[in-house]
């Protein structure tokens, strides 16, 4: 075998390494997508949980008269909201 086809043939089977490398790469980095993908439908999840366990709790300290100043303010804030959007909601379902 001359020295040319030596060279060939070792071009032929690096570039069938690289090939081989290239595809694991992409199932790897497919493999990656779809589980960064589940991780931030997990966090979305945790988070709206967290907010309507907030939500819950300023609700059981209105109930049981233990919230301070500030809360009671925050709490009528949020339920002026609730109201306001109640009735832009009304207003759109009667036009």
């Amino acid at each position: 075998m001359s020295m040319a086809e030596q060279q060939l043939k070792r071009i032929h089977e690096k570039l069938q390494q690289l090939l081989k490398q290239q595809a694991m790469l992409s199932k790897e980095n497919a493999r990656l997508r779809e589980e960064l993908e589940k991780s931030k439908s997990q966090s979305a999840r945790h988070e709206k949980h967290i907010e309507e366990l907030k939500q819950q709790v300023t609700i059981l300290k209105a109930g049981a008269g233990e919230m301070s100043a500030t809360d009671k303010k925050e709490f009528e804030k949020r339920i002026n909201g609730y109201i306001k959007e109640i009735d832009r909601c009304i207003a759109l379902l009667s036009e």
